[in-house]
């Protein structure tokens, strides 16, 4: 079964790691299917119907989005919180539709890591600002992994360092 990859960059035209994987990832079209939410809901409206039967279709989730300001970009937000409702997603009657699916996020950090954690400029670790993430995904019982985070694109954008990433990213897809 394909994975579903939800893109959710605001600014996608301008980037240079998301960019990049979704190329990756459209060339194997057999294995994923991408959905870009600022691109099929330019308009901010999101058809939440629509998502939660995409969603229901597939195993394996991941949401892949530029980490700035230390969360998601706002649409995600704006998905998360219209699209995973109570009667659905969660609550005595739902029926827990992500119930088991594997869900990740995959993310592109401009920092370098060592700055995340007790002793780097940011004081948390990736994985302590994720947390809500994994909170959530664990609320509507579903089967939440360890994101993929890459970092330090700030500092290192060279055309070495972003195929660095795509080869990560894949080999962490295929681990899922």
């Amino acid at each position: 079964m394909k994975t579903l990859i939800v893109v959710i960059h605001p600014n996608f035209g301008t980037s240079l790691v998301n960019k990049s994987w979704v190329e990756a990832l459209q060339n194997q079209s057999d294995r994923y299917d991408i959905h870009q939410l600022h691109q099929v809901y330019a308009d901010g409206k999101i058809d939440v119907v629509a998502e939660q039967q995409m969603m229901e279709k597939y195993d394996k989730i991941v949401f892949q989005f530029p980490f700035y300001w230390f969360n998601c970009p706002p649409f995600f937000k704006q998905w998360l919180d219209e699209v995973l409702t109570y009667g659905w997603a969660y609550g005595k009657k739902s029926g827990y539709k992500l119930e088991g699916k594997k869900i990740a996020l995959a993310i592109s950090a401009g920092i370098d890591e060592q700055e995340y954690g007790v002793t780097g400029k940011y004081k948390y670790s990736m994985e302590q600002l994720t947390s809500p993430f994994e909170i959530t995904f664990d609320y509507v019982k579903a089967n939440y992994q360890k994101p993929f985070v890459f970092y330090g694109i700030e500092k290192e954008s060279s055309k070495e360092w972003i195929a660095q990433s795509v080869s990560q990213y894949l080999s962490f897809l295929e681990q899922l």
